[in-house]
């Protein structure tokens, strides 16, 4: 058991090409909740070498959730609402694009759980 908390409550994980999300739930000792969410992303190709897996994980507070999750809506309807636009590419395009690839053998192609090509995400930052 590890000393910062007593329990695992729920866990759940999305798939989105090389990477995995994790969503776990958490209690303390005192019986307070917390959500671990961490990225596992696949590192290097089987053909190429070792393969390794990259780990970020972010610890949400239960007096964070409603400001997380607003947020997180808040971005989520930005993005869709650019997409409208017709300016950037939408979940749709990026199935396709994946689906190409991945008849041509050039890519592995996408999870059909994703909605997002995570890897787009943040690259002007």
């Amino acid at each position: 058991m590890n000393e910062g908390y007593k329990e695992d409550v729920f866990s759940t994980s999305v798939r989105a090409g090389k990477r995995t999300y994790f969503f776990d739930v958490k209690a303390t000792r005192g019986n307070d909740l917390f959500m671990t969410i961490t990225e596992s992303k696949r590192v290097g190709h089987e053909n190429e070498g070792p393969v390794h897996y990259e780990k970020h994980k972010i610890f949400l507070y239960k007096e964070d959730f409603d400001g997380f999750a607003e947020g997180l809506q808040k971005a989520i309807d930005h993005i869709r609402g650019l997409q409208g636009t017709g300016e950037y590419r939408t979940a749709d395009s990026n199935r396709k694009l994946g689906r190409e690839f991945s008849e041509n053998g050039t890519s592995e192609g996408f999870s059909n759980n994703a909605d997002f090509d995570f890897d787009d995400l943040g690259k002007d930052h």
